[in-house]
């Protein structure tokens, strides 16, 4: 399948796609600030660069597109149609570094908690994400690792 735009327009549009103060981010981080959670951006330093860090609870915060992580759910299942072998791959090598850099962080001492933009259309996301935060802390505290609020 040809591309609908030109090789100008394909790079504009590739651009415009941003790596951080994503929308999905700043719900995130809006969710956490109502719930009274203090934070850090941007990982420095950690496995990954999560996107958001509370380096006194060790809780390391990864909001993921589900596109672009190859998360299970429809739009995550989505195959693209334009230069398919390399997106596949590349979103199997996303999937591959994710698990690499949680684990990292796991071994270190951090608890993860992974956001899946899908998970934000849920009416009860912001009641969710702060549980799945405080059941890190908790993690943390006893030993375990990692947590989502899907």
């Amino acid at each position: 399948m040809a591309d609908v735009f030109t090789p100008e327009q394909r790079s504009a549009v590739m651009r415009r796609i941003k790596g951080r103060d994503t929308g999905p981010e700043r719900r995130v981080r809006a969710a956490l600030r109502a719930a009274g959670i203090g934070y850090r951006l941007g990982g420095q330093g950690l496995p990954g660069r999560p996107d958001v860090v509370m380096k006194g609870r060790r809780i390391a915060v990864f909001v993921h597109g589900c596109f672009w992580h190859g998360h299970d759910c429809p739009r995550g299942a989505r195959r693209p149609q334009a230069n398919a072998d390399y997106w596949i791959a590349k979103i199997g090598r996303n999937r591959a570094r994710d698990a690499v850099n949680a684990a990292r962080l796991a071994q270190d001492g951090w608890a993860v908690v992974t956001v899946w933009e899908c998970a934000m259309r849920a009416a009860d996301f912001d009641d969710r994400l702060v549980a799945a935060v405080r059941a890190a802390q908790a993690a943390t505290i006893s030993g375990a690792a990692s947590s989502s609020p899907d």
